[in-house]
């Protein structure tokens, strides 16, 4: 039952009294602060440091990466098909009913990702294909797509959801990620320093999201309307929408407002995916899905280490699959504990296999009918002059190509804003947890501040990137986050081996 308590109406001066005792929220604005005034001083060298800098992280620590993660997914079916996985979480039945877990988990763990790159990555992959295993070209297509959306994303996810979920429903201790494991407690400014991290990085990271959403939607509606793509009042605007919907959905609450948006998400979303199935070839979609998700378990082991025929090289593991590894990883503090959260009364099992196999499956469908699709119109051209190669406009192209497009655009359109919601809402309600001190049903008024902050944070960036645009500070924002993954990887693993030690002394 939600704590309803902490959700009562307070005073000004009591809520004003708990800010300035809480120096995890003061240290974490004032390094915002700080960051801000750096980025607009010295935007240049900011750029050139992070630029360099995200570039060494992958490289050095790149191939770390690949072991991390078929580690984590191997971590976690051990763990669920063990005699741990039968743990509930907390002595309650389930908050929430199987289809808004999963949507939730889905909108907050994807989203918008899944718009943006629908049609561009498999086409890319397809143009280019990574692996020279012999299969046929779209088969390799997918299956790389497939593996850079699949379990190993979701594992990483599913890591933290599991130190927390644990953490905070089996031995009864708050939400905080520092707070996670009782060794940690033991060693001083440790468990405040992971706190803080997470803050930032899912501070960067919502900005990263939120300038790639607005974006991705004002071209959608550039393209709607015939206009060049790039005006900058409607991307402001549209940053102040996200944020304010985001914000009264985070006020109203997990139940009435975030799991409401994020059914409608996978409603819409199974809808766009039905009405282009409906109109392609289903049988040679459905070929194509069922091989390329064979080949994909069947490769699993050699695609996770880069082995032989199944290693891309380092410059285009670099790019793609180190880039999304960071990415992925970045995401996860906040992502895994939003995904804890809204977990309560099922068994570490049903979570584990909840959040590995079933948004994969999703995502491999979704890959295989977009693509598939776009495989097809590829192959009708009389030639191919890069119409789905934009990362922004691609989906919207794809439209054109079959009925009632201005319909299908603008509902893509709704529906970018509508993901692009729900993943600013998760991040602002985690936010307010930490900020509460942990409190899984945190103080409304934080979650006002947390909005407000992520607004002015947001539309400063873009509007820098407007007065500086010699150098792309969005660009440097999501680099940013690929810096910020490498103490989560390292942090992940010691967490693993801590997780074990403990629950074998337990049971």
């Amino acid at each position: 039952m939600p704590n309803l308590k902490n959700n009562s109406p307070i005073s000004f001066k009591k809520f004003n009294t708990d800010i300035q005792n809480n120096p995890l929220f003061y240290c974490a604005g004032l390094i915002m602060f700080i960051f801000s005034v750096f980025i607009f001083s010295f935007t240049a060298e900011f750029y050139s440091f992070i630029d360099t800098a995200s570039i060494w992280v992958r490289e050095f620590f790149g191939e770390f990466y690949l072991w991390l993660g078929l580690a984590c997914v191997l971590f976690l079916l051990l763990i669920a098909f063990s005699k741990y996985g039968r743990i509930r979480l907390g002595n309650s039945p389930p908050q929430f009913d199987r289809l808004s877990w999963i949507a939730m988990l889905y909108s907050a763990g994807m989203g918008a990702g899944i718009l943006l790159r629908a049609v561009q990555e498999p086409v890319y992959m397809y143009q280019n294909p990574p692996l020279k295993t012999g299969y046929p070209n779209d088969i390799i297509a997918l299956e790389f797509t497939f593996y850079q959306w699949g379990f190993t994303a979701w594992a990483f996810y599913g890591i933290f959801a599991l130190f927390i979920g644990y953490s905070l429903f089996v031995r009864k201790n708050n939400i905080l990620l520092g707070s996670s494991l009782p060794q940690l407690k033991k060693i001083k400014g440790i468990p405040q320093s992971i706190d803080l991290l997470t803050i930032l990085t899912t501070v960067f990271g919502l900005v990263a999201a939120i300038g790639l959403g607005t974006t991705q939607i004002e071209g959608g509606i550039s393209h709607l309307t015939t206009k060049d793509p790039g005006t900058l009042w409607i991307v402001i605007a549209l940053v102040f929408l996200i944020c304010l919907l985001a914000f009264f959905s985070a006020y109203a609450g997990v139940e009435k407002g975030i799991k409401r948006i994020s059914n409608w998400n996978i409603y819409i979303t199974i809808a766009l995916l039905i009405f282009v199935l409906l109109q392609a070839d289903i049988v040679e979609i459905l070929e194509q899905f069922l091989t390329a998700t064979w080949y994909y378990i069947k490769d699993f082991f050699q695609l996770s280490l880069a082995i032989g025929d199944f290693n891309p090289g380092k410059q285009f593991l670099t790019d793609w699959t180190y880039y999304y590894w960071a990415f992925w990883l970045a995401w996860a503090p906040f992502t895994g504990i939003f995904i804890a959260r809204i977990s309560q009364g099922r068994t570490i099992r049903e979570m584990i296999l909840g959040v590995l196999i079933l948004p994969s499956l999703g995502s491999f469908l979704w890959f295989s009918v977009f693509g598939g699709s776009s495989f097809h119109l590829i192959e009708s051209m009389p030639s191919y002059n890069g119409e789905f190669s934009n990362v922004f406009t691609s989906i919207f192209k794809f439209f054109e190509a079959f009925p009632l497009s201005n319909i299908t655009n603008i509902i893509t359109v709704l529906l970018l804003i509508s993901f692009l919601v729900t993943s600013v809402d998760s991040a602002i309600y985690v936010l307010s947890m930490f900020s509460d001190k942990g409190n899984e049903n945190p103080n409304k008024k934080y979650r006002l501040i947390w909005a407000v902050l992520i607004l002015i944070f947001s539309e400063a960036i873009i509007l820098l990137g407007n007065v500086k645009p010699e150098s792309d500070v969005l660009d440097a924002m999501q680099k940013f986050l690929i810096i910020g993954s490498l103490p989560f990887a390292i942090f992940t693993a010691i967490m693993m081996l801590l997780f074990v030690i403990e629950i074998r002394k337990k049971y």
